[in-house]
């Protein structure tokens, strides 16, 4: 499958990141966007204002491009991409009207940075199982890019990874415009692995703040975050990559500091007194990292990694363990 005009891309989910590919996506020239959101309210609202009335609601959309669709079945029909941009907990959910055949043929791209909560198992490791898709056709959407500066058309930078250059190469051409520039990569499980694991140290960066703590603090929390990544990544998938780059540290950085960052505000609120139900309750959006970090403490039973940083927002999150002590612990380890 090479990139060719008249390409048709169905989009799974409604939220503020679906909204913001399909800006992306609306820059190309024709290009065919096959939407399927699970609130009718907001569809009937799309179909009739162009507007997502719940997230994002300034990005005007093009009616020519989209069209919106109530069942998952009508909107895979016909489509060459299908983009996952649904909260790892409700993707089961949101594709159960699905079969093999229906994905048949199509590549999967994965815009969701987290892990199937219970399963502990990746997106796109789950899409190959489950409808037999070869990984060479799955792609990962990562990078440090927030759905509010691309409505806001701030420039930005994306990397779309794969396990084969080819299936990045044509999609990272897709995802490219004159405010986002999209890069291909080979490193489809470092990607998601690191996608995953820094929206648990942005809700450690969030904790900390909430606490009081200051930048100091926070410099030295990312810094040996990213040593953490990389000591996870490596032991999970064995290969040469370079951490430094935008997939990976330039990732971390937005989600641990950006005021958009939604695991940060989930981190901030349990550091400043809220329970987890409360906070979750608060916000409107999913903090991925809340799954992330029950998946990644799991997985590393395994594999006996040293994750001090995971380990602390564990306690918290899992154990109720009172921030502010746990957090007096992790700064006698880090460095």
């Amino acid at each position: 499958m090479s990139f060719l005009n008249g390409t048709k891309i169905a989009v799974i989910g409604g939220g503020s990141w679906a909204t913001a590919l399909i800006k992306i996506l609306c820059e190309q020239n024709n290009v065919q966007i096959r939407w399927w959101l699970r609130n009718q309210k907001d569809i009937e609202h799309i179909r009739k204002y162009h507007h997502n009335p719940s997230y994002l609601s300034d990005v005007v959309l093009q009616p020519k491009k989209i069209k919106v669709f109530e069942k998952t079945t009508d909107a895979v029909k016909g489509a060459d991409y299908v983009i996952l941009a649904v909260p790892a907990a409700f993707i089961e959910e949101a594709l159960q009207d699905l079969s093999v055949k229906h994905l048949q043929g199509k590549r999967i791209v994965s815009a969701i940075k987290g892990m199937i909560p219970g399963q502990n198992i990746l997106i796109t490791d789950w899409a190959s199982e489950r409808f037999g898709i070869e990984l060479k056709d799955t792609c990962v959407i990562a990078g440090p890019c927030h759905a509010e500066e691309v409505a806001l058309e701030k420039q930005s930078y994306l990397s779309i990874a794969s396990t084969e250059c080819p299936a990045a190469e044509d999609f990272a051409k897709l995802m490219t415009c004159r405010y986002v520039a999209a890069n291909p990569l080979d490193d489809l499980y470092g990607v998601e692995y690191a996608a995953i694991m820094k929206n648990i140290i942005a809700l450690a960066c969030g904790i900390t703040h909430g606490l009081g703590y200051g930048d100091n603090f926070q410099a030295v929390l990312v810094s040996n975050a990213m040593q953490e990544i990389g000591n996870l990544v490596t032991a999970l998938d064995k290969r040469e990559r370079n951490l430094s780059s935008s997939a990976y540290l330039g990732d971390l950085l937005v989600t641990a500091y950006s005021q958009f960052s939604r695991n940060r505000l989930f981190g901030n609120m349990i550091g400043r007194g809220y329970s987890v139900k409360v906070a979750q309750l608060e916000m409107k959006m999913i903090a991925e990292g809340y799954y992330a970090t029950k998946s990644i403490y799991e997985i590393n039973k395994l594999y006996h990694v040293n994750l001090p940083i995971t380990h602390a927002v564990y306690r918290i999150l899992y154990e109720e363990q009172a921030p502010g002590m746990v957090m007096d612990d992790l700064k006698k380890v880090l460095k």
